[in-house]
C-alpha cells in the first residue's frame, strides 16, 4: 500500500508515476473523498465536543435542581446528527481503503518505463546454450520417453493443468528441492521454515494478492483460508503486526511449499506441459530489512538465486522487468529466464523483487530505528530460488541426449543416489 500521506501531499505526480505502469488513477475522485473527509472528520469532532459539553450541563442543573428535560432532548438530537456523519465517514473512509488496497506500487526510479514484456531490459547473460546435435525435445515429448510423468493420468485424478511424475523424475524433481535448500541454507545464510499451506485473509492482503488477484486464488468454502499462491505469503506474514529490533535485521527466510493458482488471467496460455499449472513446488527465498539495506539485498537475493543456476550449469539471462511488466506489489523486479532447448526461448524461472514499504505498510511491520529513535516500516523482497517444475523442465530439455535419455546435472548425482542418466523407457 502506498503512503496515505503522500498521496495527499503529491498525488499529481504518483498519479503520473502510475500511468507508466498503465494504471489509472482517478484523481479528481480521490481528491473529492479525501476533501470530504476531512471536513466530515472536522464535522464530528465538534459534535462530539459540544456534545459532552452539554451532556456536563446537565448534571451541573441536576444539582441545581433545575429541569433537564430539554438538555436531554438537545443531547438526543446531537447524538442522531453525531451517528449520521460517523456512518458518512466511515463509508468514505471505506472508499478511501479500497483505493488504497487496489492502487499498485510506484517503480523505482531505475525500472525502465514500457509497455509490456517487450520493453524488458536484459541485464545480462550467463552460460552457453547446449550444442544439441539434433532438434531438441520438449519435457512432454522427454518424459514420455523416458516414461516418468503423465498429464493424462493427472487429468483423470484433478483436470487440466495437474501432473503426475514418477520413478527417477519424481526422485529428480526432490533432488533439486533438496538441493536448492541447502544451498541457501549453508552457504546463502537464509533459515528454513516449514509454513501452512492454508492462509487467512489479512496473510493475503498483506502481501497484495487481495483484493487484486482474488480471482487466481482457491479458497476454502467454509473456514474463509486459501491456499497458499506462494511461500512469500506465510513467510512475509510472520513479522505482521510486529516490531523487529534493529538488531535482528536482516531476516532471511527460505521455505518449500506447493503453490496453487487458478491462473485466471492466463486462459489459454502455456497450456502444454509444466510451464503453468494450478499447483507447482517452489523454494522461496524471503527478506525482511531496513530501508536503506533494500536494494543491496535485491542485488544480494537475486545472485542467490542465479547461483542454483549456475550450479546446475543452465544458461540463462537476467532482465530487468519494465514498468508495464512489473508485479502489482513491486518497485523493481529481475526475473532470471532459462533457456529451453525445446521451445528455443529463454523462460522464466524466478522473479526476484523489492516491494520497499509497501507490504510492510499493509502488514504494519516496524522496526526499532536507534538512529531516529522512531519505528519505521521495514522493507520486504522475496524471490524464487527456484520454481521447481520449471527448474525441472531446463534440466530435461538442456541435459537431453540423442535417444532421449536424460543425463543429471553433476551437483544432483549424489542426491540422486548416484544415478548419472535417467534412461529412456524400455521398449
Amino acid at each position: 500500500m502506498l503512503d496515505p500521506q503522500a498521496l495527499k501531499s503529491n498525488i499529481l505526480d504518483i498519479a503520473a508515476r502510475l500511468r507508466d505502469r498503465g494504471f489509472e488513477l482517478d484523481v479528481e475522485r480521490y481528491i473529492d473523498l479525501e476533501k470530504r473527509r476531512r471536513a466530515l472528520q472536522t464535522e464530528t469532532e465538534r459534535l462530539r465536543n459540544e456534545r459532552n459539553v452539554r451532556s456536563k450541563t446537565i448534571g451541573e442543573a441536576k444539582a441545581r435542581g433545575e429541569e433537564i428535560e430539554p438538555l436531554i432532548a438537545a443531547v438526543g438530537d446531537l447524538g442522531a446528527r453525531l451517528s449520521n456523519l460517523e456512518a458518512e465517514l466511515d463509508d468514505i473512509q471505506d472508499q478511501l481503503e479500497q483505493i488504497y488496497y487496489e492502487t499498485p506500487n510506484v517503480a523505482h526510479s531505475t525500472v525502465p518505463i514500457g509497455k509490456d514484456e517487450k520493453d524488458n531490459k536484459e541485464i545480462r547473460r550467463w552460460g552457453r546454450k547446449p550444442d544439441l546435435t539434433f532438434k531438441p525435445r520438449d519435457h512432454v515429448e522427454l518424459g514420455n520417453i523416458v516414461a516418468g510423468m503423465s498429464f493424462d493420468l493427472a487429468a483423470k485424478l484433478s483436470g487440466s493443468r495437474f501432473v503426475v511424475m514418477h520413478g527417477a523424475l519424481a526422485r529428480l524433481h526432490r533432488a533439486l528441492t533438496q538441493f536448492m535448500l541447502d544451498l541457501h541454507t549453508t552457504e546463502h545464510g537464509y533459515e528454513e521454515y516449514y509454513v501452512p499451506y492454508l492462509v487467512n485473509r489479512e496473510s493475503l492482503l498483506g502481501t497484495g494478492q487481495l483484493p487484486k488477484f482474488s480471482d487466481d486464488q482457491f479458497a476454502t468454502t467454509t473456514d474463509e483460508l486459501f491456499l497458499i499462491p506462494t511461500a512469500e505469503v506465510p513467510l512475509t506474514n510472520m513479522v505482521r503486526d510486529s516490531i523487529i529490533d534493529s538488531a535482528d535485521l536482516p531476516i532471511k527466510l527460505v521455505a518449500h511449499t506447493p503453490c496453487f493458482r487458478r491462473e485466471a488471467g492466463s486462459y489459454g496460455k502455456d497450456t502444454r506441459g509444466m510451464i503453468r499449472q494450478h499447483q507447482f513446488e517452489k523454494v522461496e527465498l524471503v527478506q525482511i530489512v531496513k530501508p536503506l539495506q533494500s536494494y543491496d539485498a535485491l542485488e544480494e537475493l537475486t545472485d542467490n538465486a542465479e547461483t542454483v543456476l549456475r550450479h546446475l550449469e543452465l544458461p540463462y539471462r537476467v532482465v530487468s522487468l519494465c514498468t508495464g511488466d512489473i508485479g502489482f506489489a513491486a518497485a523493481k523486479t529481475y526475473d532470471l529466464e532459462v533457456w529451453m532447448p525445446g521451445q528455443q526461448n529463454y523462460r522464466e524461472i524466478s522473479s526476484c523483487s523489492n516491494f520497499e514499504s509497501f507490504q510492510a505498510r499493509r502488514m504494519n511491520a516496524r522496526w526499532r530505528n536507534l538512529t531516529s529513535g522512531h519505528k519505521e516500516l521495514v522493507h520486504t523482497l522475496n524471490g524464487s530460488g527456484l520454481a521447481i517444475g520449471r527448474t525441472l523442465v531446463a534440466v530435461m530439455e538442456n541435459y537431453q541426449q540423442f535417444d532421449g535419455s536424460i543425463r543429471v546435472p553433476r551437483v544432483l548425482i549424489d542426491y540422486m543416489n548416484g544415478v548419472e542418466t535417467i534412461p529412456r523407457k524400455q521398449e
